[in-house]
Parts: C-alpha cells; sequence; structure tokens
C-alpha cells in the first residue's frame, strides 16, 4: 500500500501545477516561459502540463479549482518560499478533504498531518 503523502505527491501534486499553469497562462495572460518561472519548472515541463502528457489524470472539484485559482493569484503577487510551501499544502489538504483521496483511493487513509476530513 502506498502512503498518503505518496498518492498525493504522484498524482495530486501535477495535477495542481497543471491547473496552476493553465491558470496563470489562461486567465493571467502570462507566456510558458513565465509559468515555468513561478513555479520552479522548465518551460518544457509546462507544456506537458498544458498538453495533459502530465497532471491529467485528477479531476478536480468546482471548489478545489477556486482554491487553485485563488492561490495562483497569490503565486503571481510574489510569496515567501514558506509561505508557497503552506498554500501547496494546503491546497493538498483541501483536495483530500473534498472527498477525491476516498474516491480515488479508497484504501488510503488520510495524511496524518492533514488529520481526519471535515464535513462538507
Amino acid at each position: 500500500m502506498k502512503t498518503t503523502c505518496e498518492i498525493m505527491v504522484q498524482r495530486v501534486l501535477p495535477a495542481i501545477r497543471a491547473e496552476i499553469a493553465r491558470t496563470i497562462i489562461s486567465e493571467h495572460g502570462r507566456s510558458q516561459q513565465e509559468a515555468a518561472e513561478v513555479l520552479g519548472l522548465s518551460r518544457a515541463a509546462v507544456s506537458q502540463y498544458l498538453s495533459e502528457k502530465r497532471g491529467a489524470e485528477v479531476d478536480f472539484s468546482k471548489d478545489a479549482h477556486e482554491e487553485i485559482r485563488k492561490f495562483t493569484a497569490e503565486l503571481l503577487t510574489g510569496l515567501s518560499p514558506k509561505e508557497e510551501v503552506s498554500g501547496m499544502c494546503n491546497i493538498c489538504k483541501y483536495v483530500q478533504k473534498s472527498g477525491w483521496l476516498n474516491r480515488n483511493e479508497p484504501e488510503a487513509a488520510y495524511c496524518v498531518l492533514c488529520g481526519e476530513p471535515e464535513s462538507h
């Protein structure tokens, strides 16, 4: 059995990055290169996210999309490294608590750091 963190890093984190890249480009009118710089990735990695070669297997809820959009706007204003990590962790927690983990990996337990999901 994979740990919750393994599942989230392998499946959800790439999907979050893909959604952030799409949002930076489509909603904020930035280039792939600018998206890459914001995310600390190569332009080629951003291209793979946009073409759905990476991070395409997670369907986020409407609420999760909104959380990602808010975080993207914050990223573009410039955050400290600690704030960036905290923001990504908050999105990961949000996705877990939205029920994605239970629907897609029912045998996985919730992250011991995040705690049990709250009722939505």
